[in-house]
């Protein structure tokens, strides 16, 4: 069996990230995405709970697919599921050149892990987790950005936070 790790902090999920697990999840036989809770970045709207729940929601029709939290090495976290691979979208030469030193580190924890680059669909090259926070912050239509499965939701949380 094919195991492909997908990762991010999914603060939240995009339809750019369900893109490439959707294309991962037609490739690999398993893919398990890692829901990173990248305690590093700032300005961070949901929990590391929530955005679990999140990636679970949007990826619940896509049967062979699982996600988990995990605050420790995305190498680490490949290895316990034996993966054969990290999956991971570029949107542009800056996104390339740091997943390219990501992999780099990568490689070197764990010599056997292949990290494969999967270019943005055009439709989606814009998109970013921190573009999405705005538009929830400011209360915008957010069909447009995240999976409809998960909007309700992020509408829900977003409001308790704001009561």
């Amino acid at each position: 069996m094919r195991t492909a790790i997908c990762s991010g902090s999914f603060d939240p999920i995009t339809l750019g990230h369900l893109d490439i697990i959707r294309r991962a999840a037609a490739c690999f036989d398993r893919v398990c995405v890692c829901v990173s809770p990248n305690a590093e970045k700032r300005n961070q709207m949901f929990t590391p709970e929530q955005k679990l729940q999140l990636v679970r929601t949007a990826v619940a029709d896509l049967p062979n697919v699982e996600a988990e939290l995990w605050p420790g090495l995305l190498a680490d976290f490949a290895v316990r599921h034996h993966a054969s691979a990290i999956v991971r979208g570029v949107r542009n030469t800056t996104d390339f050149d740091v997943e390219y030193q990501m992999a780099l580190i990568n490689r070197g924890i764990h010599p056997e892990l292949e990290t494969l680059l999967l270019p943005a669909s055009a439709a989606y090259q814009h998109f970013s987790s921190s573009m999405a926070r705005e538009m929830i912050r400011y209360h915008q239509p957010l069909e447009n950005y995240l999976p409809a499965s998960i909007v309700p939701l992020v509408r829900e949380m977003t409001e308790k936070k704001e009561g």
